[in-house]
This record gives structure tokens, sequence and C-alpha cells, in this order.
């Protein structure tokens, strides 16, 4: 049960991930990574994967209050205290980049947001608030990205990773689900250009394919995986009739690239099941790992497990509350609810509700 997983370049003594989550707790001013954020990923080093909160790759690309980047010097240093944690305790750890596209506000990242078009839905981020501290906030119409706004992004993720490796992670999860920038370019409802960016499916999926081959050339397939939600609607007003044919067809520009792993949220938001034919259709265009995350259960999990539909099983909000959840899974342990408490944590703060959550007490 959830036993070792051995790739390409990463192995894991466990096929448990600790899903990419929110919790805005840097340092100020600069948006550094902390000690107590080390010991944060320390608590929950037994998963056989972390991948931490988005971290954005630029100014621009930051969408939410708080949150640490990694394109500057005192980034990759704060980072490297999350590293140093986490392989102490024996684990591993991808970075996820981040870079939020329309999904921001000009408070809270110093510019207008960028997309593939100048396109807005009615949509909130945590930001400043007017009349003082931090809440969520409506976001702005965002600019639509120039041929050099694209170019420069692209570059921006690749010295992003080339930054990871040298803060000490074993790889880097490109965030391109839930509205974000690359997610906008892959959906005809947000991305209305007439360019080699817009338009076919072909187009729109250049920008994320480019990126994703620029990032395997700089650090090596291995050390490179991407997160997509096809099943999501989140960041978006309607539903795009297009986006699971057309990550079918993505996945197959991916497969040659020998990624780490590709990882599926799911069953958050807005959303509609996954039909078991479209796991089979992944399985069957995509030979190379995969994870999934969405509100998995140990059972439901396994299930996926079990028919090699997945390698990886990805948690989020169990781990907040469970830093052992693995010794809980493990040893089939009652798990500590992420209840209403837990949620007015989730964002900001210091320790409590963030490193004050004790491992299994009998």
């Amino acid at each position: 049960m959830f036993n070792v997983f051995k790739g390409q370049v990463l192995e894991t003594r466990n096929r448990i991930a600790m899903a990419p989550m929110t919790r805005s707790r840097t340092s100020q001013p600069g948006d550094v990574p902390n000690e107590i954020m080390a010991t944060y990923y320390r608590q929950r080093a037994s998963a056989g994967l972390i991948v931490t909160e988005g971290a954005p790759v630029s100014a621009v690309g930051r969408g939410y209050s708080m949150t640490p980047g990694i394109y500057t010097e005192e980034h990759i240093e704060g980072w490297k205290k999350v590293t140093q944690a986490v392989h102490e305790e024996g684990g591993k750890i991808f970075i996820q980049l981040w870079h939020v596209g329309r999904r921001s506000h000009s408070d809270i990242s110093g510019m207008q947001p960028l997309a593939p078009a100048a396109i807005k839905i009615a949509d909130q981020v945590f930001g400043p608030l007017p009349e003082g501290g931090f809440g969520m906030i409506e976001t702005e119409t965002p600019r639509e990205m120039t041929l050099q706004d694209i170019k420069d992004t692209t570059a921006a993720f690749v010295q992003a990773a080339k930054n990871a490796i040298e803060a000490g992670f074993d790889g880097i999860e490109v965030h391109a689900a839930h509205g974000y920038l690359f997610d906008t370019f892959l959906r005809s409802e947000s991305n209305q250009r007439n360019d080699q960016y817009g338009g076919s499916q072909e187009n729109r999926m250049r920008f994320l394919v480019d990126t994703l081959q620029a990032l395997t050339n700089e650090i090596g397939g291995g050390r490179v995986a991407v997160r997509l939600s096809p099943h999501i609607g989140e960041g978006f007003a309607g539903d795009d009739a297009e986006i699971v044919p057309l990550t079918l067809t993505l996945l197959e520009k991916l497969q040659p690239m020998n990624l780490a792993y590709v990882h599926f949220s799911e069953n958050i938001s807005r959303y509609v099941e996954v039909p078991e034919e479209f796991r089979e259709q992944v399985r069957r265009i995509y030979t190379n790992p995969i994870m999934v995350a969405g509100k998995l259960t140990k059972q439901s999990a396994q299930r996926l497990l079990d028919k090699q539909y997945v390698d990886f099983v990805a948690f989020g909000t169990p781990f907040v509350t469970n830093p052992d959840l693995v010794a809980r899974f493990t040893h089939d342990l009652a798990l500590a609810e992420f209840d209403a408490d837990a949620r007015l944590t989730l964002y900001g703060g210091g320790e409590e509700g963030y490193i004050n959550y004790s491992t299994y007490q009998a």
C-alpha cells in the first residue's frame, strides 16, 4: 500500500504526495521564505513527495499576498532553509512555479495583471484591504500580453527553475491549472488571440509546450512536472467543450519530454466528475508518471493506484491538520478534521493553525 515509487530520476519512499497549498506565511518585506515555513514542511516530510505552495516566478506573476517568490536572491536563501529541513528528514520536495495571469490586482503585484486577452470575470484573490489588513479582494481587468511578454514569461520560468535547483529543490512543478496564466491560454473563453498563441488548439497550447520544453532543456525532464485541471472550471465564467480533447493532445506532446509527472487537480471549486474513460485514455496516451489530487480518501486513492491509473496520490487539506498523515494511513489511525477553525487560519497569520498541529495521540 502506497509503496516505493521508482521513476527515471525521481525515487520516493512512498506514493503519497503533499499537494500544493497557499498558506501566506512569508516574511515581509520581500515575501521571503522563513524558519516557520521550514518547520511546516519538515513536519510533513514523511510524504513521498512534497509539492510546495505556488511560488511566483516574477512580481507580475504574483496574485496572492505574502506568497513566497523564487525570483530574488533573498527568495533563494529563504527556500534553502525549507529544502534543507525536508532533506534532513529524508523527504523529497518540488517547488510549484506560479504565474497567476489575470487572477490578481495591481495592489498585490504592483502592476496590471497579464493574460492572453484583456478579459475579466468576477473573481477574488487574497490581498490588501482598503481599511487595512488582508482579505479577499476583486481582481482587475488584465492587459493582453504582447509577444515580448510571452517570451519574457518563458524566460522567467526558466530562471525560476535554475533558482529552485540552486535553492536545493529536487525539481519544479509548473502550475498550469485553476484559471491561472497557462490555463487561460489553453481555453477559448479566455484566449481570444488571433496570432500563433490563439485560435486553434495547437496554437492555444503552444505557450505551455514551449515553456515546458525550455525547462526540460535547462534542468532535465526528470526534474520538471506540470499541473493541469481539465475538469475544473475555477477562474472561468463558463465551461470549455474543447479542454478535455485539448488536454489529451497536450499529453501526446509531453510524452517525449519524459517529465517527472503530470499532476491532475480534480474535485475542487466548480468541477465535473472525472469519467473512467478519461483515465483510460490518459493511460493509453501517456505512459510516464501521473499524479492525482482532489478530495481523495485513503480508499479512493488506493483504488486509483490499484487500477494503475496513477503513480502518485496527492492530499492537500488532510496534511494541514495531520502532519503525520502517512503514519495515520499506514496504521489506520483516525484523522484530525479540517474544520471551520482550520479554514480561518489557512491564509496568513503565524504558528497557530500552521505548525501547532500535533501527531497522533492515542
